[in-house]
């Protein structure tokens, strides 16, 4: 799919392009090729002159060829951006090219973004600027901007991490924790704090994509400075991130507490059993070796009963005292 975006009284519009004619009409300060056909890359090859490097979507890619510049002054960044889908959480791999005309920093000049599905970050930005008059004035400013958005939408999808805890916290902190909700609540601490990790990872790839725009001279003095921002505000990301992290990890410490709590109410009960059988046990071994005959009711007629109650006697005893202990709560 190939989507470009032009600016009209500062906002921006979007066409989906479906031939090489539509593509030539237009001057777009920002081409989106969400995967891209082979027809579609051709269109840009020819339009343009931007051949599309085959490895721009790879996942594993040396570090040195994630933010660089060509010769001709082409910036390529390809970053990391977050879907935090309930189900399956994941991240997207984008590689953006800024091309700008001659070099010319004053130039609008033209973003070409690569990436294989739709991302939310993308689409924020989208609304964003239809409704917001002036929010974009140049390629450098989308960029800048899908950075931005991509800040704001980790903070919201922490919160929803904050607010995940919060419930689990309130199952985990009531004390009456069976087998069967421990596990339903690990199964929730792991989800977010594999939630919670793509998160960090994601801000600290923003984070390098920012750095590079800002070392590599490519920014306005204003757009210098929203950049700062957006480091900060990543920044603030990362220590709130190390505070779920920790809150994470009490909750599995409790959550593993009470589980050992439980088994040992279930060792606790099999240990008091094992200690009230031992002495009729005992009283059962000593009267069955001290017959001369085979039967021993034969010798004592009341040999059965005695031992019988003698064993009774001798469980309840010990029974009652762990009773009086509380050891059978």
């Amino acid at each position: 799919m190939l989507n470009i975006f032009t600016l009209a009284n500062g906002r921006l519009f979007q066409e989906e392009i479906e031939s090489l004619e539509e593509l030539a009409r237009f001057q777009p300060i920002w081409v989106d090729l969400e995967s891209p056909t082979v027809e579609e890359k051709r269109w840009i090859k020819q339009h343009y002159g931007l051949s599309i490097p085959e490895d721009a979507m790879d996942e594993d890619i040396e570090e040195s060829a994630r933010f660089y510049e060509e010769d001709n002054g082409e910036r390529h960044i390809r970053s990391d951006f977050l879907i935090a889908d309930e189900d399956e959480p994941r991240t997207v791999r984008v590689a953006f090219i800024l091309n700008l005309v001659n070099n010319d920093l004053k130039s609008k000049g033209v973003l070409f973004s690569i990436h294989d599905e739709d991302v939310p970050v993308f689409r924020l930005l989208r609304m964003r600027a239809r409704r917001m008059p002036g929010l974009i004035e140049d390629a450098r400013e989308v960029l800048l901007k899908l950075f931005d958005a991509d800040a704001e939408y980790s903070a919201d999808t922490l919160e929803g991490v904050h607010d995940q805890l919060e419930k689990t916290s309130a199952k985990v902190l009531s004390g009456d924790i069976t087998d069967e909700i421990a596990g339903e609540v690990l199964a929730t601490i792991a989800r977010q704090e594999d939630l919670n990790g793509r998160i960090r990872r994601n801000v600290m790839d923003s984070r390098r994509a920012v750095s590079f725009m800002m070392r590599s001279r490519m920014l306005s003095t204003e757009q210098f400075e929203e950049a700062r921002q957006i480091l900060r505000d990543m920044d603030s990301l990362d220590s709130h991130t190390g505070f779920l992290f920790d809150k994470i990890n009490f909750l599995m410490d409790a959550t593993v507490g009470f589980i050992n709590i439980n088994q040992n109410k279930i060792i606790k009960i099999f240990s008091v059993a094992s200690a009230a059988v031992l002495p009729p046990t005992l009283i059962a071994s000593v009267y069955g070796m001290n017959f001369k005959g085979w039967f021993p009711e034969l010798e004592w007629a009341y040999g059965y009963p005695f031992a019988l109650g003698l064993m009774a006697a001798s469980a309840i005893g010990p029974m009652l005292y762990f009773r009086s202990r509380g050891w059978l709560k």
